[in-house]
């Protein structure tokens, strides 16, 4: 055996005290108590801070007054049954469920892996769940867990593909090669931000096109690199264990599930070609009041999840009876039923998920902690450049405690842009600044929602996989993505490549 290195230990030991932890849903059962003990114990205190949200000093709230303990039991149905994740999970996986038991998934990965190189697998990977920014969340339901059974199918560890696509979806959040909702979202934010200073500044919603364009190539590459160099070879020594009775293989694709995939690809085509053309007029209703199909209030944005239950389910149907895997309408409801069957632990786990984030959210700790670490970093009067590496660090530590990029930024905008603007800086830099510290650590800490689903894929392939196991599979990525993002970063500034869309470095321009 191999002498093993520094980092390989190093990741060992966060495997074992990670895994030491108690199960993902006790865990988030005492964050929850933790959150009400502290948030009674801070309470009473004063805080200079203001809010940004309401303009007054901020003020956490304790959740163990009657009043808080009421209204937490009150509302514990819906804030479990509106918690977001799990209805995009479980409505997506009914229609993956109906692709995955009829074959269709598993002819078209045997008929994908029949021209696809087994080493450009990874950047596939990860170049497909950055794409996939553009649909929502469709990128945690879908590319994550296809991208174990695309590296199970082609002989490769199972986790190192999830592993690479979680790095595609949530790593590289911010990179993009196509304008999502995200871009017009943020830039609102930081225009409102820029008004409290400026109020004739206006920012572009492509003011870092350019800029996350470049980084997505950036992301490609070096989550090739951390996959294939550091995380693959660590993982080879987990058994894998699960149930893979259905998973793809290489074997050839024969009569009936060539014909059978053929038909099943026309209507999966014949469905796009008629969604392109219901959103083509200036008047479809997919369309946002202001005629954008890309805008977060756009019916087809709000869509996504059933469209996506819709294109695996119709082709997954029209394979099942062209191939002969489908005899009868029983056999498609039994792979819905599969599908749900196989999520149980993860409806468990999504219960005490939305509770504490429910209290979290109320008690304010959260905000509180990102309004002392920006005041701290706004009496430390740095350079430019340290300002604009301290407002990335202090996102990623912020990142940790709030999920939700807009809530962040909602939260952090009408501090980091103002002062920024004060220094010199442009609104659109910081912006640039905010989405290389927000995505870096999207991928390693487990109060992100869709964190423990990612932990119930893994248990498909290593029962044992536990929230150790995957911090320490994701933490070479994070640490390799927040560096290299950063210095990208900053040698883009310094060579005076532009940001996007009217988007100056300085302020004034």
């Amino acid at each position: 055996m191999a002498p093993r290195g520094p980092l390989t230990r190093v990741l060992d030991w966060v495997e074992r005290i990670g895994n030491k932890l108690p199960d993902p849903a006790l865990l988030f059962l005492l964050l929850l108590f933790v959150v009400w003990v502290i948030s009674a114990i801070v309470a009473p205190m004063t805080f200079t801070e203001i809010d940004p949200r309401t303009k007054q000093p901020i003020q956490v709230q304790s959740q163990l007054t009657g009043a808080a303990i009421a209204t937490f039991l009150a509302r514990m149905v819906t804030t479990f049954t509106s918690f977001h994740p799990l209805g995009v999970v479980l409505v997506s996986l009914l229609g993956v469920g109906i692709a995955e038991h009829t074959g269709f998934i598993n002819a078209g990965l045997k008929s994908l892996l029949s021209v696809t190189s087994a080493r450009l697998l990874t950047p596939v990977v990860v170049g497909v769940g950055i794409l996939s920014h553009v649909a929502a969340d469709a990128g945690y339901v879908l590319v994550i867990p296809l991208g174990g059974v695309i590296f199970y199918a082609a002989g490769r560890h199972p986790l190192a593909g999830i592993a690479a696509a979680f790095a595609g979806v949530s790593g590289g959040f911010s990179a993009t090669f196509i304008p999502s909702s995200l871009d017009p979202l943020l830039a609102g934010l930081t225009q409102t931000a820029a008004g409290l200073l400026d109020p004739s500044r206006t920012v572009n919603p492509l003011a870092n096109y350019y800029f996350t364009t470049a980084s997505a190539a950036l992301i490609i590459l070096l989550g090739w690199f951390v996959a294939d160099r550091i995380v693959e070879p660590r993982v080879k020594r987990l058994a894998i264990d699960g149930d893979l009775s259905k998973a793809a293989t290489l074997q050839e694709l024969g009569p009936a599930e060539r014909r059978g995939l053929r038909l099943a690809l026309l209507a999966l085509f014949a469905g796009l070609a008629a969604l392109v053309a219901a959103c083509w007029p200036a008047t479809s209703p997919l369309r946002a009041p202001n005629g954008s199909l890309t805008d977060a209030a756009a019916p087809l944005m709000l869509a996504i999840v059933p469209l996506i239950f819709l294109f695996f389910m119709i082709p997954g149907v029209v394979y099942g009876y062209a191939a002969g895997t489908v005899k009868s309408h029983r056999d498609i409801v039994q792979g819905m039923s599969k599908a749900m069957s196989s999520m149980g632990y993860y409806i468990v786990l999504a219960f005490f998920v939305s509770l504490f984030i429910y209290a979290f959210g109320q008690s304010n700790l959260g905000a509180l902690f990102a309004l002392k670490g920006a005041a701290a970093l706004q009496s430390l009067g740095m350079p430019a450049q340290i300002t604009i590496l301290g407002i990335i660090v202090l996102t990623t530590m912020v990142n940790l405690f709030i999920g939700s990029a807009s809530a962040k930024w909602a939260l952090l905008a009408p501090i980091f842009v103002p002062m920024l603007m004060q220094l010199g800086l442009s609104p659109e830099l910081t912006q640039a600044a905010y989405r290389v510290g927000d995505s870096s650590t999207n991928i390693i800490t487990p109060l992100m929602p869709y964190f423990p689903l990612v932990v119930v894929y893994c248990q498909r392939y290593v029962k044992g996989t536990g929230i150790g196991t995957l911090v320490s599979m994701m933490l070479p990525f994070s640490l390799t993505f927040l560096a290299g993002w950063t210095v990208f970063l900053l040698i883009y500034w310094a060579l005076g490549i532009p940001l996007g869309l009217q988007a100056p470095y300085s302020y004034p321009n």
